[in-house]
């Protein structure tokens, strides 16, 4: 099938879909500071990052069998297991990190889709709960390669895709400085807090 701008497709016509390694192939995880970072649910954002201050990794001598699961910029990792839905934007400083079998990369397919609009997408709260009805029941909750390779995608041009992506990266830039600028404020007030009771 040919896939063009401008229609509703599957996420599967856009990416390949690939779940994370089992967990026997990453029994030699570890908190070592040498090796190769695997990223996990908990090191995933709200923002769409990788969190990279506690990340765990597996040792260099380990990673030739996970060739496959090698990430690179553009990547998308998504949580399939437990927090569902939960995903982070591969940057070029996380190339050839891998993940864990609780996650699945999506790897966009061809030019007809940016990835930072792919994300933005996946993260939408219509997506996300159509992940959930779709979910496999259980004890933990999870999606597979086939549930997800079915999720319907709505496929702007090409220009419209970049056109959202600026504009929302303009409001998380904004949100951040308000954040920051919050915090600074919390600082100040606890050290005036301070200062008014050391002189009383």
């Amino acid at each position: 099938m040919v896939v063009t701008e401008g229609e509703r497709v599957t996420l599967g016509e856009l990416a390949e879909i690939t779940p994370g390694p089992s967990g026997s192939l990453l029994d030699k995880l570890g908190d070592e500071p040498d090796g190769v970072p695997v990223v996990t649910p908990s090191d995933i954002t709200d923002q769409h990052h990788v969190d990279t201050r506690k990340l765990r990794r597996l040792p260099y001598n380990e990673v030739a069998r996970l060739d496959r699961f090698t990430l690179r910029q553009g990547d998308i990792v998504l949580v399939r297991q437990g927090s569902l839905g939960r995903l982070a934007l591969i940057e070029p400083q996380l190339e050839g990190w891998l993940y864990n079998s609780s996650c699945a990369r999506v790897r966009s397919l061809g030019h007809l889709v940016l990835p930072e609009y792919l994300c933005l997408y996946l993260s939408s709260s219509a997506v996300q709960e159509e992940m959930l009805r779709r979910a496999l029941p259980g004890t933990v909750q999870s999606l597979n390669a086939k549930i997800l390779g079915n999720l319907p995608v709505v496929l702007p041009p090409l220009d419209r895709q970049r056109e959202l992506v600026e504009i929302i990266a303009d409001i998380d830039e904004l949100a951040l400085v308000h954040r920051e600028t919050a915090d600074r404020l919390d600082i100040l007030k606890l050290a005036l807090l301070d200062d008014f009771l050391d002189e009383e």
